[in-house]
């Protein structure tokens, strides 16, 4: 087990050098981050789709979510699992947990949701997203599903892999769930190479939103890491939901979901860039740079680049031919859908966004810049001196 590994492959960069590179964050320019709220005044309209939204968004702020108080612990980063080392054979559960989407220092916090389903192991924290679970194709995975720390049915469902019927982790379809107290073992095949989702597959609509989704990474035979690669989980989610499961006096249907939170791997901008909460990317000049991106949110988001070009190489695990690969520098993410892009950093040396180009999706609420964004950084300019205000707003202290 592992943190998140940013790094080449399973390989990992110091600890120290990983912070003092991500502290050159500044550059992005966040600078006018505040706390999410119902009241912004100017571009706030563009933020809402429908009349209907706009009467929402006056009655309920996202920031309110943080108010709905609960005991529960608090998740953590997400971590990677090796399957190889453990013969494919896991142990998985969920545990209800508090969510900081903004830290208590982080300009804007703090900003949470009350509460989530975490994903954890015997070995592990629960974290949302749940761990990114890694492991050799070929190898046969044993998925042990031990739901007695909550008070809901679950089951583990994967998408890309090939599997028997009763192993799919569908009730609707196989009859089967995996009751509180009780406990079920998936036999399933990784034979399918690629970047795959994973999630909590009774009453998704409600499992998938409240934080139970991770990824699942099949390396082909002989694999070759970049010289950096990344796992990038990206969702919005509509706090209401959290604030509501918690016992928050706030009302929730589906069918009039507003987002107002939009996360990259859990977090949101600026603690995107904290170098021990969030994730942001390093990378040296001349590095070959591989960000696996995975939507487990409900609507698609149009990831771009800043000022990198880059080729798609694969998609829901399928290798994409060298024929059909293109200079892109946008990508649309519809949800569920896994994309694997690669460039190299060759670019002028200095600090590049990564976000979705939905620009109301790079909001707190009603504030910009803020949520789904992303940072990438040329080791080589760490040393400007705006990174100090960054990591400042990043609730960060180097």
């Amino acid at each position: 087990m592992t943190r998140d590994d940013d790094g080449a492959g399973r390989r990992m960069a110091s600890r120290r050098g990983f912070i003092s590179a991500t502290a050159a964050l500044g550059t992005v320019g966040l600078a006018g981050c505040g706390a999410p709220r119902a009241d912004a005044g100017e571009g706030a309209e563009n933020a809402v789709s429908s009349e209907a939204a706009q009467e929402q968004v006056s009655a309920w702020s996202g920031s309110d979510s943080t108010a709905v108080e609960t005991d529960h612990p608090y998740t953590s980063p997400r971590t990677t699992i090796d399957l190889d080392e453990r013969d494919g054979a896991l142990t998985v559960s969920t545990t209800p947990c508090r969510h900081r989407l903004l830290g208590e220092e982080t300009k804007g916090g703090p900003w949470e949701l009350p509460e989530v389903w975490a994903w954890q192991t015997p070995d592990t924290d629960p974290s949302v997203p749940g761990p990114l679970l890694r492991v050799t194709e070929g190898t046969e995975l044993e998925i042990t599903y031990d739901n007695s720390e909550h008070n809901r049915p679950h089951t583990f469902h994967v998408h890309g892999l090939s599997k028997d019927w009763m192993d799919d982790g569908v009730p609707t379809t196989t009859g089967q769930q995996v009751a509180p107290g009780e406990e079920y073992t998936y036999e399933i095949d990784a034979n399918q190479p690629g970047t795959h989702l994973y999630h909590c597959h009774y009453q998704t609509q409600n499992h998938l939103d409240m934080g139970m989704y991770g990824i699942l990474r099949v390396d082909p035979e002989g694999y070759e890491p970049a010289d950096k690669e990344v796992f990038r989980t990206i969702k919005d989610w509509d706090s209401r939901l959290s604030a509501s499961t918690a016992g928050g006096d706030v009302e929730f249907s589906h069918r009039d979901r507003t987002p107002d939170v939009f996360t990259v791997d859990g977090r949101c901008a600026p603690y995107t860039f904290h170098p021990e909460e969030g994730s942001p990317l390093i990378v040296e000049e001349g590095d070959q740079v591989r960000i696996h991106f995975v939507n487990a949110g409900y609507e698609s988001h149009a990831m771009h680049t800043h000022n990198h070009g880059f080729t798609v190489v694969e998609k829901d695990g399928g290798v994409i031919p060298e024929a059909a690969r293109h200079r892109e520098d946008v990508i649309p993410i519809a949800p569920a859908e896994r994309k694997t892009i690669e460039f190299t950093a060759s670019a002028d040396p200095g600090v590049y966004a990564l976000h979705c180009h939905k620009v109301n999706h790079a909001m707190n609420g009603e504030t910009y810049p803020g949520g789904m964004i992303g940072g990438m950084v040329y080791e080589s300019v760490m040393d400007t001196e705006q990174f100090a205000s960054v990591m400042d707003m990043a609730g960060y202290e180097a």
